[in-house]
C-alpha cells in the first residue's frame, strides 16, 4: 500500500489517526478541569468530588471512578496564593491611590478580604488540579500499579 492510498483510506474514516494510542477512552483536558473547578467528578460531571471541605471522595457516587489516586497537596495553595496575591495587592494599591486611609484601615479591609477570598477559592482550585491529574492520567489515574515506584521501576519501600 502506498502512502497516497493510506492517506485516502485515513481521510475517508471518521476517527483520526493517533500514534501511540493505548485504546483507552479519551479524557478531554479542558472539560475535566472545568468539572473539577465546579467540584464535580471529572469523569462523569455529576458526582460530588469532595466529601468534606478539602477532602475528596474515594470514588464517585454516580459513575464509580476512583478518586483516591490524586496527589494535589501543594499545587492548589500555590495557585491560590498567586491569584489572591495579585488581586489583593492590586486592589490595595488602587485604593491607596484613590483614598487617603491609615494603614490600620487598609489592614482592617484587606486582611479579611484576602483570607475570605482564599477560603472561597481553594476548593475549586483543588478540584481543578484533580481534574487535570485525572485527564492526564497522572498518579494512578492511568491504571498503573501503585506498588511500583515509576522512577526506579522497583517496589516502593
Amino acid at each position: 500500500m502506498t502512502v497516497r492510498e493510506a492517506a485516502k483510506e485515513t481521510a475517508g474514516s471518521q476517527k483520526p489517526v493517533r500514534y501511540g494510542d493505548t485504546g483507552d477512552a479519551e479524557r478531554p483536558l479542558g472539560r475535566s478541569i472545568i468539572r473539577g473547578l465546579r467540584c464535580r467528578c471529572p469523569s462523569c460531571g455529576n458526582g460530588r468530588l469532595f466529601g468534606a471541605f478539602l477532602k475528596p471522595v474515594d470514588a464517585c457516587a454516580k459513575c464509580g471512578a476512583d478518586m483516591h489516586h490524586h496527589r494535589s497537596d501543594d499545587l492548589p495553595p500555590y495557585i491560590v496564593i498567586v491569584i489572591i496575591g495579585h488581586v489583593a495587592l492590586g486592589g490595595f494599591m488602587m485604593t491607596d491611590m484613590v483614598f487617603d486611609m491609615s494603614p490600620w484601615a487598609h489592614l482592617a479591609i484587606w486582611a479579611p478580604l484576602t483570607v475570605l477570598s482564599a477560603l472561597l477559592t481553594i476548593q475549586p482550585v483543588k478540584g481543578g488540579v484533580i481534574g487535570l491529574q485525572w485527564a492526564l492520567r497522572m498518579h494512578g489515574f492511568g491504571g498503573e500499579r501503585e506498588d511500583i515506584d515509576p522512577g526506579r521501576g522497583g517496589p516502593l519501600e
